[in-house]
């Protein structure tokens, strides 16, 4: 891996010590470039070229396949991860006393849309954490008779905690349960096969790893799940004839795309599809190799300077994630204080949480060890 290549397409690096991509990840030069030619395109020419635009966002969705181990049928762009996993709560049919099984400390993404069934008498049972951990047991001893849906985040947002999917997966299956998966603080980091991890539907922005531009939302629903789910938004694109505009024919489209209900965000899309390419260029597994490497040495540093460290360091726990914080200083004081310097991190549950990427460098860990009192 060409560090110092892959670093002249981070600009973001010029003035900040950037650990945050479990928040807003800085867009690539590619990603800016191809987002900057859709808009030249349509200031310039208005709609002339919109069938290169078609183009362009089906060479993304066949990228964000590649990246998910699956096919491009099985892919739909959303607006956000919201979006994602509300299609599967309202597009069940759900019975009175199902339940859905999600933790604690889950993302609003993944508890919102669940909670959101009260009304048809579905509960929505709570795995509880434990020492910043999600024991699969515990998961286990929540599921019954009842359960309809386990949805879980790849990667845990505040602690780093990464869920065994695939032993999940299997559960799912034996117990013929829905699994649905909320990957944003996962993909773009970490190798994700949804055909191995046994994954019904995934939803994930792109804004955080992935580093595309909010908005630039992707979808999974596997086929052979697919078909479980009543479309709830639909529109003129949502059909199989969706440019016959006066032939009012309703046959869904028979793959993701009929969740897509009208025109997409393209110019997000654009970002994706850069932001896309570099990934697959540089390679998921170097990408989570590299990870592990800076985030083992953070922890390492962090240890001799006496911080607590959150988030699991058991093998297959790990992810890009180190949350970590000082029994003796202010932590929320600390955060500020490297802000103030230059070096970003986030604020979380009242620890702070660094995220470094692929093209970090030791250095940069060490300027943040440095400012760490």
């Amino acid at each position: 891996m060409d560090i110092k290549r892959l670093r002249k397409e981070f600009p973001v690096t010029k003035k900040y010590t950037f650990l945050d991509h479990a928040c807003i990840g800085p867009l690539s030069q590619r990603a800016a470039e191809y987002m900057g030619a859709f808009v030249e395109d349509m200031h310039r020419h208005g709609g002339i070229h919109e069938d290169c635009w078609v183009e362009e966002v089906e060479k993304a969705r066949e990228l964000a396949a590649c990246l998910l181990g699956c096919q491009r049928k099985e892919v739909a762009f959303t607006k956000n991860t919201s979006e994602g996993i509300s299609f599967v709560a309202n597009g069940l049919e759900w019975r009175g006393g199902d339940n859905v099984v999600i933790t604690q400390v889950e993302f609003p993404a993944n508890v919102y849309p669940w909670l959101n069934l009260k009304e048809k008498g579905v509960v929505v049972r709570f795995v509880q954490e434990a020492e910043g951990r999600i024991p699969f047991e515990s998961i286990k001893a929540m599921v019954d008779g009842k359960t309809r849906v386990v949805s879980l985040c790849f990667v845990e947002f505040t602690t780093g905690f990464r869920n065994n999917l695939k032993k999940i997966g299997s559960l799912c299956r034996e117990r013929e349960i829905i699994f649905v998966v909320d990957a944003i603080q996962g993909l773009g980091a970490l190798r994700l096969d949804v055909k191995e991890m046994g994954i019904d539907f995934l939803a994930a922005d792109g804004h955080k790893w992935l580093m595309a531009p909010e908005g630039a939302g992707i979808f999974y629903a596997r086929h052979g799940a697919m078909d479980r789910l009543a479309v709830r938004e639909v529109g003129w694109a949502s059909v199989v004839n969706k440019e016959d505009y006066l032939n009012y024919d309703f046959t869904l489209r028979p793959d993701a795309s009929r969740f897509e209900c009208g025109s997409l965000s393209t110019v997000c899309i654009y970002g994706l599809k850069g932001a896309l390419e570099l990934l697959l260029e540089t390679g998921i597994d170097q990408i989570e190799s590299r990870i592990a490497e800076l985030t083992n040495y953070l922890c390492e540093g962090l240890t001799k300077k006496g911080y607590n460290i959150y988030s699991s360091r058991r093998e297959g726990e790990t992810s890009g994630i180190v949350s970590f914080y000082s029994s003796t200083h202010n932590n929320p004081q600390i955060w500020k204080t490297l802000r103030e310097k230059g070096i970003i991190l986030s604020l979380r549950d009242g620890r702070l949480r660094a995220a470094p990427h692929f093209y970090n460098t030791h250095e940069e860990i060490d300027k943040l060890l440095k400012y760490l009192p």
